[in-house]
């Protein structure tokens, strides 16, 4: 992935989650944006996330992004995070590079 703007990355993002999700029996009352949550708009169990995980570093051609300062903080997993946090980390993860 070249363009590595915000809105680029979001895009990307909510393009994965929409792949996900796409064969899920999900009852979605708006459309994938930024507010949405993976646990509880979207259902996500722990493998879920694992997998959005890995489409997200293939979607964007990178295998070294540390998920774990998104989904754990303080040594305990996060109780929910959001389109846009999913955004913000990335943006910064790929400006570090």
């Amino acid at each position: 992935m070249t363009d590595t703007s915000k809105d680029a990355l979001q895009a990307t993002v909510i393009s994965v989650l929409n792949d996900t999700v796409a064969d899920w029996d999900l009852d979605l009352e708006e459309p994938i944006g930024a507010e949405t949550t993976l646990i509880e708009d979207l259902a996500f169990e722990s493998i879920d996330i694992v997998q959005f995980s890995v489409a997200l570093e293939q979607a964007l051609g990178r295998k070294d992004l540390p998920f774990e300062k998104l989904f754990i903080q303080d040594g305990n997993y996060v109780d929910d995070v959001s389109v846009n946090e999913i955004t913000e980390f990335l943006s910064t993860e790929m400006a570090a590079a």
